[in-house]
């Protein structure tokens, strides 16, 4: 089991003891969604902390959206529900890293990738993206990386 699923199942008790009725609610909605997806295919897999964090960044973005659509209906209430569920999401979610500190990561990644094999070319990309999704993921905007390989590699 990964380490973040264990964290929210261990949580789910510290929220009951605690009578903070919003958190136990959203973890609980957030590991059932968990074991949805798990049991959902044709065969039951078991997700990575990679996979729980993409799981739990759409659903504090999901709550983001329908808090901004209960505050354009005038539903302040509901919004501020909203708002605090993706709170409590949000807050097992890796520390997001800043453009210098993703630009960083991309250029010593690809320097490294240059030191062993040369110099990187566009059709190379790919080779480069691997190490460098598998270390930023979920803490920073795929397509803003993406943008930053391009340009280095130009």
């Amino acid at each position: 089991m990964s380490t973040l699923k264990q964290k929210l199942k261990t949580d789910v008790v510290a929220h009951m003891k605690a009578g903070d009725k919003v958190a136990l609610t959203t973890v609980r909605n957030v590991l059932g969604e968990i074991e949805t997806k798990e049991k959902g295919g044709k065969t039951p897999v078991e997700f990575d902390d990679a996979q729980v964090t993409a799981l739990l960044q759409k659903e504090a973005a999901k709550r983001r959206e329908t808090a901004a659509i209960y505050t354009e209906a005038g539903e302040a209430d509901r919004a501020a529900a909203e708002v605090a569920e993706a709170e409590v999401i949000e807050a097992y979610l890796p520390k997001p890293l800043t453009a210098e500190e993703a630009a960083a990561i991309v250029d010593r990644i690809i320097t490294g990738l240059e030191e062993k094999q040369g110099a990187l070319s566009m059709k190379q990309m790919g080779l480069a993206m691997k190490p460098i999704t598998a270390e930023i993921a979920g803490r920073f905007d795929g397509k803003a990386v993406s943008d930053m390989v391009r340009k280095r590699l130009a």
